[in-house]
């Protein structure tokens, strides 16, 4: 293979761009080349997601695009897609390599001992898959995101992912605390700790996620961490009151509620109620007042009535939490809801959203009108728009100032104020 070029194409979740950052670092360091902007590459590596059938078809649109944009490229197909359903993918017209979530790490190995990628296909079964790939992204030097877990053994009833990313695994605190260490010393000022189930970091090794944000919060050099999704149930009391007082972990919490009424959580085979769960964010809210709470729910799974969505709303409504990733359940091949009755419609799905939206969008508002006045730290990118950059304060609130390339990854104290807040996408 003499023209080693390749392009990296990335769908879904944090997770996954952590792993393709990674992945292009080991390529390179194995003799290949990050392709230019304006050239063809010969390797399009698509790393896919499928946490609904909006994702597949995302994923099949851009194979679909890829390969009438660069006909004569070699396209591999990799991630949660390719792991769930490689007979599928690899009848996408164009993909000459289908590699299963895991698989994806000993891509480099595969391309350096020539092994043909024309019409392989390598995808290994993820229950008897129980090693962990450490990756950190390092495309943006300001904000970085660490994985320190992978796969979930929770297999809740609607969902995919144990059967996408296997069992669940971790690095060690020894090992996270290296590669954090080395971030930091290479110039990161942020780094988001990220897995599929962050909170089941050491399971199975006799460590625990708290001993883990205990170590990482004596990294030295002038960074802060954030924590990206937990579990409700194993977000401990413990770590919040660490959180609350650490100078370096950030007051931003990401939770996954799915539902405000115990009935519909059962169906789901949620490990906790909707008391545990308002236990937690009442916590956070009484020890770190201006803290950002995102909450990810599903409305219309299979058995939600009327009178359960009218329960979750009405509790959701209730909690002093900051914005709502809002979902409609989506049935997926393989899962245990797939026997749960009766359906909802999509119509009833479609205003289910709709009206957590406003609910969302209400919360978000009030929020941001509790910070105006408040001086945040804000972490300053190198991106620039129209004459303007944007950072993100502990409380991740995102903020806009003119362009100053001296202030990137920079952090600056700031003044919240109406002018100077963007919408964000948490």
């Amino acid at each position: 293979m003499t023209d080693k070029s390749f392009a990296f194409y990335t769908l879904g979740c944090k997770l996954n761009f952590s792993e393709s950052s990674y992945l292009s670092k080991q390529l390179v360091r194995a003799g290949f080349r990050k392709a230019l902007p304006d050239e063809v590459p010969l390797l399009c590596i698509v790393n896919t997601c499928s946490v609904t059938d909006q994702t597949d078809k995302k994923c099949r649109q851009l194979i679909h695009k890829l390969h009438k944009q660069y006909p004569d490229s070699y396209i591999i197909a990799t991630g949660c897609y390719a792991q769930l359903k490689p007979d599928e993918v690899f009848q996408i017209e164009g993909v000459s390599m289908v590699l299963g979530a895991n698989d994806k790490f000993i891509l480099p190995d595969i391309l350096q001992h020539d092994v043909t990628i024309k019409d392989d296909k390598i995808v290994s079964e993820q229950n008897k898959d129980s090693r962990f790939y450490a990756s950190i992204s390092g495309d943006d030097r300001t904000r970085q995101f660490l994985k320190v877990q992978d796969g979930c053994d929770y297999f809740c009833t609607y969902c995919t992912i144990p059967f996408a990313r296997g069992r669940s695994r971790s690095g060690t605190i020894a090992e996270v605390c290296e590669m954090a260490q080395t971030a930091v010393n290479e110039g990161s000022r942020e780094i988001i700790l990220t897995g599929v189930n962050t909170g089941d970091f050491g399971k199975h090794n006799g460590e625990k996620f708290i001993d883990l944000i205990k170590a990482l919060d004596k990294t030295s050099g002038n960074v802060r961490f954030r924590i990206s999704s937990v579990e409700p149930d194993l977000l401990d009391d413990e770590l919040i009151e660490f959180v609350a007082q650490s100078d370096k972990f950030t007051p931003h919490f990401h939770l996954p509620l799915q539902a405000g009424c115990d009935e519909t959580l059962k169906l789901m085979h949620r490990r906790y109620d909707c008391d545990l769960f308002k236990h937690k964010v009442e916590l956070i809210k009484e020890l770190l007042p201006d803290a950002f709470i995102g909450v990810d729910v599903i409305v219309g799974t299979r058995g939600e009535s009327v009178e359960m969505f009218e329960q979750s709303r009405k509790f959701i409504e209730d909690l002093p939490i900051s914005k709502l990733h809002v979902f409609s359940y989506s049935e997926r091949a393989g899962t245990a809801a797939l026997r749960i009755t009766p359906i909802v419609s999509p119509k009833d799905k479609k205003l289910r959203s709709e009206i957590l939206l406003k609910v969302s969008a209400d919360k978000l508002s009030a929020f941001y009108d509790s910070q105006i006045g408040k001086s945040k730290r804000v972490l300053w990118e190198a991106k620039s728009d129209n004459g303007l950059m944007y950072g993100f304060t502990e409380n991740y609130i995102k903020l806009k100032t003119d362009y100053n390339p001296a202030l990137v990854n920079s952090l600056q104290d700031v003044m919240v104020s109406r002018d100077n807040i963007c919408e964000t996408d948490e």
